[in-house]
């Protein structure tokens, strides 16, 4: 179920809930496949959208839920400090995610 979508030029967030049985990778994959398909019937001059290769996911408890609607509603002000790849990597490190800086952006 998606509860919020928000994003600016470089990455786009979704906060939705997912059944525990499902493969996240099968929902993402179902998301690229169709909104690339949208973009392309729908806006003739991005006939070169494509999305990149990975996704990032991160798990909230439900006692978060407004704070991340916020946060995903905020994102153009939000990104005015600090852009999507200092913030990405500071959430990794933070959440003690193994990465190797060379694939986080493809």
């Amino acid at each position: 179920m998606l509860l919020a979508i928000g994003g600016v030029e470089d990455h786009v967030h979704l906060y939705l809930r997912w059944r525990p049985d499902g493969a996240v990778s099968d929902l993402m994959r179902t998301v690229k496949a169709r909104s690339s398909l949208w973009v392309h019937q729908h806006f003739a001059d991005l006939s070169a959208f494509a999305w990149q290769e990975g996704y990032s996911l991160f798990k909230v408890s439900r006692s978060q839920e407004e704070s991340v609607r916020r946060y995903i509603a905020g994102q153009a002000e939000h990104h005015k400090k600090e852009d999507f790849k200092s913030e990405l990597l500071r959430l990794l490190r933070a959440h003690e995610v193994e990465f190797d800086e060379r694939y986080v952006f493809d």
